[in-house]
């Protein structure tokens, strides 16, 4: 079995439809500069109220991504 190292970094995710979009806004673009994404945690749930309602969701995420 061999050994890897990871690297872990926050990241925010927003979208108007839901935490699940939020999540996968957040992965899809992390995804475009960092490789070897491995797994994520969610660490903190907010959002914006806008005239009442919710405006958008935002996500904190812990990623980790295995160092070359």
């Amino acid at each position: 079995m061999s050994s890897s190292t990871y690297k872990v970094t926050e990241i925010v995710g927003t979208s108007p439809e839901g935490v699940d979009q939020a999540i996968r806004n957040a992965l899809d673009k992390a995804s475009q500069s960092l490789h070897g994404l491995d797994w994520f945690e969610v660490h903190e749930v907010r959002g914006v109220i806008d005239e009442g309602k919710v405006g958008y969701f935002q996500v904190l995420l812990k990623v980790g991504f295995k160092l070359d």
